[in-house]
C-alpha cells in the first residue's frame, strides 16, 4: 500500500461535504475518484497533496514516496519559453551531464588515487544518469509536448503568453516528466483534443507509479483505471474495476438496497396492520401480543431509502413539429481567417432522424461549422441549405446566447413570456435551480450551471434540429448520462460537436472527422470509427505516395457511390449523407441441449405455479377466517346491544339464553384468533 485514507472527513460552515471517507492505493494503481459536480473530488485530492486540512481522518504517505498534483486552474506566469519549462524538470540530470562531461576531462590528467576517486564517481554518476533516462531526456521533453498537442513550433512561445488551457498542458506535461511515486490529476483531459487524450490514456497505463484520477471522461477512465472512488452525499464507497464496471455494480447496489428498503416498508406496515387488528380484538391476549410487536417494531433500525441523483434532474427534449427528411445540405463549403485555412470544398447531407457528431483535433475548424450553418459567421464560398419546416434548436459552448446580466429566472420567462412564474419555476426545479437560486446572474453561475440554463431553454424550444457546441462541457457525469438518454429519445435531427469519446459512443448514429481539411464519413458509432479508422490506416504505409485520406477516397469509390459507402468502410465526405450502419452477424452461442432447456424451464414454470398456488390458498384461508371473525364480532355486538334492552334483561330464560350464545361466541372466536395471527405472518 502507497497511500491510505482514512475516515477523511471535511465541512464548509455548515455544509459537509465528505464525511468518514476511507480508500487505499497499492503501488502502481490506477484509480479515479467520481461524484457529481460539488461532491468533494477536487477537495479530496487537495487533503491529499496537504493543501487542505481534513476536519477529521488521516492520510498515510508510505515512506520515502512523493505525490506529484495537477490542479484544475493553472496561472503559470513564468518568462520561460514552453521548452525551456519544461527542460527545468531536468535540470538535475542536465547538471549530471555536465559532471560527467567535467570529469572527463579531469581523469585525462589525474593519476593514482585521485583517478581512482574520480573514476568511481564517475561509474556511480553514469549509473545513475542511465537510471534517470539522462541520454534520451531531449526525446522524452519533446515526445511528451508532442503527446500533448504542442507543434514544434510552439515549442519557443513564452509560457506567461498562452492561454490558461495551454498552461495547463504545460503543467501536465511538468509533472509528468518529474515522474513522482503517485500522480494526481485534476480533470486532465478538459484541455486536450482526442489525439492527446489518446496519448495521455496509454502514456498512463504504461506509467511505473500510481495514479489518481478526478475526471469526467467516461472513456478515458474505462481505458485507464482499475478502481473507482465513488463520492455520494458526502459518503465514499470502492469499486474495483473500470468506470463501465462501476456503473453496473453500482446498478445492481443501489436495487439491492432499494428491494431492501422496500421489502422493510412492506413489513413495517404489514406489522402496523395486524398490531392495529390484535388490538382490535379486545382481548388481553391479544392485546399484550400487539404490544410485543409494537416494542420489536420500535427497536427495528429502519432503512434510509436510497437516493437517486438521476431522479433530481429531467431533460425531455420533443420537437414541435415534424421536419422534412431532408434536413441540412450544405456544398462547396470553405473558410478561412487571413492566412489560417480551416477547410474547403466541403459538402455535408443531414437527413431526419440522424444524430451526427463531427469529430477532430482542435484548431481544424469544427465550431466554425455549426457557427457557419446557424448565420453567426459568413462562409468564404459554399451554400447551406434548410430543409422545409426545420427548426434549429442551438446550444453554445461559450453560452453567448445567453444575457450575462439577467438572472436565471429572467433568461426563461424573456424567451418564453407565454410561461407563468409557476411554470418557469417548475422548469427550472427539474434543472435543480431552487429557491433563490432562480434569481442568481448568468455572469455569476459557473459553467455547469450556464450548461444547464441553456439545457433549459433548449427543453423549451421545440426544435426539430439540435446543433449543440460540446454540450458536455462542465457536465457532471450523471448530468451526462441524463442528456445522453434525452437524445437517444429525441425523434428530431442532431449535429454536433464533441470531444466526449463516451458520450459519442452513447448517441451517434453517424461521425465525421474533419482532418487534412475536409471531412471522412464513419457510418456507426465511436467504437465503429475506431474500428475501421485503425484498418484504414493499416491500409496506409507511411512514406508512400497514398495518404490515409487517399485511401479513404479509394475505398468510397470502390462502392461506387460517395454518400452511402459500402459496409464497413469509411469514406471520404465529397458527400457526408447519410447511411444505414451495416448489419452483423453473430455466432451462435453454445447452450445447452434443448431438452435440457425444456426440462429447466418446466420445472421453474412447476416451482412458479405451486408458490403462487400456496400463496392463494392462504390468502383464501385469511379471507375465511376474517369472515368468521367479523361474522362472530358482529353478533357479539348485537348481543350487548340486546342485553341492554329492558324487555330481555327482565327475562331471565331470554337472557340465560344470549350469556350462553355470548360465551360460546368467545369460544369460537379465540381459536380464530390465534389462527389469523399465525395465517397474518
Amino acid at each position: 500500500m502507497i497511500l491510505s485514507c482514512s475516515h477523511i472527513s471535511k465541512a464548509f460552515g455548515t455544509d459537509q461535504i465528505l464525511s468518514q471517507v476511507s480508500f487505499h492505493i497499492e503501488d502502481q494503481e490506477k484509480a479515479a475518484i467520481v461524484g457529481i459536480n460539488g461532491a468533494g473530488k477536487s477537495t479530496l485530492l487537495k487533503i491529499i497533496v496537504g493543501e487542505l486540512a481534513a476536519d477529521e481522518g488521516e492520510v498515510t504517505l508510505a515512506k520515502g514516496k512523493t505525490l506529484g498534483y495537477l490542479a484544475q486552474h493553472q496561472d503559470l506566469d513564468s518568462s520561460r519559453s514552453i521548452y525551456e519549462e519544461l527542460k527545468e524538470v531536468k535540470r538535475p540530470v542536465i547538471e549530471m551531464e555536465q559532471q560527467i562531461r567535467s570529469l572527463e576531462l579531469q581523469m585525462k590528467d589525474a593519476q593514482g588515487q585521485e583517478l581512482e576517486q574520480m573514476l568511481a564517481a564517475y561509474d556511480r554518476l553514469s549509473h545513475t544518469f542511465d537510471r534517470e533516462n539522462g541520454y534520451a531526456w531531449q526525446s522524452e521533453v519533446a515526445g511528451v509536448l508532442k503527446g500533448l498537442g504542442f507543434t514544434e513550433e510552439e515549442f519557443d512561445k513564452q509560457v506567461s503568453t498562452l492561454s490558461g488551457g495551454q498552461k495547463t498542458r504545460v503543467a501536465l506535461g511538468r509533472l509528468l516528466l518529474s515522474r513522482p511515486d503517485i500522480i494526481l490529476l485534476d480533470e486532465p483531459t478538459n484541455h486536450l483534443d482526442m489525439e492527446s487524450i489518446t496519448w495521455l490514456e496509454t502514456y498512463l497505463l504504461n506509467y511505473s507509479g500510481a495514479v489518481i484520477i478526478v475526471a469526467h471522461d467516461r472513456y478515458f477512465l474505462n481505458r485507464v483505471v482499475s478502481k473507482i472512488v465513488e463520492l455520494e452525499f458526502g459518503q465514499g464507497s470502492v469499486y474495483l474495476g473500470n468506470y463501465t464496471a462501476y456503473s453496473r455494480k453500482k446498478a445492481m447496489v443501489r436495487a439491492a438496497r432499494m428491494k431492501a428498503y422496500l421489502n422493510q416498508q412492506q413489513e413495517i406496515r404489514h406489522q402496523e396492520e395486524v398490531i392495529a387488528r390484535l388490538k382490535s380484538f379486545n382481548r388481553e391476549k391479544s392485546i399484550k401480543r400487539a404490544e410485543s410487536r409494537e416494542k420489536m417494531l420500535a427497536k427495528m433500525e429502519v432503512l434510509e431509502k436510497p437516493m437517486e441523483v438521476h431522479d433530481e434532474m429531467h431533460i425531455e427534449l420533443e420537437p414541435n413539429i415534424t421536419s422534412g427528411n431532408d434536413v441540412l445540405t450544405i456544398r462547396d463549403l470553405s473558410k478561412s481567417f487571413g492566412s489560417l485555412h480551416l477547410f474547403s470544398h466541403l459538402d455535408i447531407d443531414v437527413r431526419r432522424g440522424e444524430r451526427v457528431a463531427i469529430i477532430g483535433n482542435n484548431g481544424t475548424g469544427k465550431t466554425t461549422i455549426l457557427k457557419l450553418i446557424n448565420g453567426l459567421l459568413p462562409a468564404d464560398s459554399g451554400t447551406i441549405f434548410l430543409g422545409s419546416r426545420v427548426h434549429i434548436g442551438y446550444y453554445d459552448q461559450e453560452h453567448h446566447v445567453l444575457n450575462m446580466e439577467k438572472t436565471v429566472f429572467e433568461e426563461v420567462q424573456d424567451a418564453y413570456p407565454g410561461l407563468n412564474n409557476t411554470k418557469v419555476r417548475n422548469l427550472l426545479a427539474s434543472f435543480l435551480f431552487t429557491g433563490d437560486d432562480v434569481f442568481k446572474r448568468i455572469s455569476d453561475l459557473s459553467g455547469g450551471e450556464r450548461g444547464r440554463v441553456s439545457l433549459a431553454k433548449l427543453m423549451l424550444s421545440e426544435a426539430n434540429f439540435l446543433i449543440l457546441d460540446e454540450p458536455t462541457n462542465h457536465l457532471d457525469i450523471t448530468s451526462k448520462e441524463i442528456l445522453e438518454q434525452a437524445l437517444r429519445n429525441y425523434t428530431g435531427t442532431v449535429l454536433y460537436v464533441s470531444h466526449d469519446r463516451y458520450f459519442i459512443n452513447q448517441t451517434a448514429t453517424r461521425i465525421l472527422e474533419l482532418t487534412g481539411q475536409t471531412l471522412i464519413n464513419y457510418i456507426g458509432n465511436y467504437d465503429y470509427y475506431l474500428e475501421k479508422k485503425e484498418l484504414m490506416n493499416s491500409l496506409y504505409v507511411p512514406g508512400a505516395s497514398k495518404t490515409p485520406g487517399a485511401v479513404a477516397r479509394e475505398n468510397a469509390s470502390a462502392s461506387g457511390d460517395r454518400t452511402a459507402p459500402e459496409a464497413g468502410s469509411p469514406a471520404i465526405s465529397g458527400k457526408a449523407g447519410a447511411a444505414a450502419p451495416p448489419s452483423w452477424s453473430r455466432p451462435q452461442e453454445a447452450s445447452a441441449s434443448p431438452a435440457q432447456g425444456a426440462s429447466g424451464v418446466k420445472l421453474d414454470w412447476m416451482a412458479k405455479k405451486e408458490e403462487q398456488a400456496r400463496i392463494r390458498k392462504r390468502q383464501n384461508d385469511l379471507k375465511k377466517v376474517e369472515d368468521q371473525i367479523h361474522s362472530l364480532e358482529t353478533r357479539d355486538s348485537q348481543i350487548d346491544a340486546l342485553l341492554l334492552q329492558e324487555d330481555i334483561y327482565t327475562n331471565v330464560e331470554k337472557l340465560v339464553e344470549l350469556n350462553k350464545e355470548k360465551e360460546s361466541i368467545q369460544n369460537q372466536l379465540e381459536p380464530l384468533y390465534e389462527k389469523w395471527e399465525k395465517l397474518a405472518e
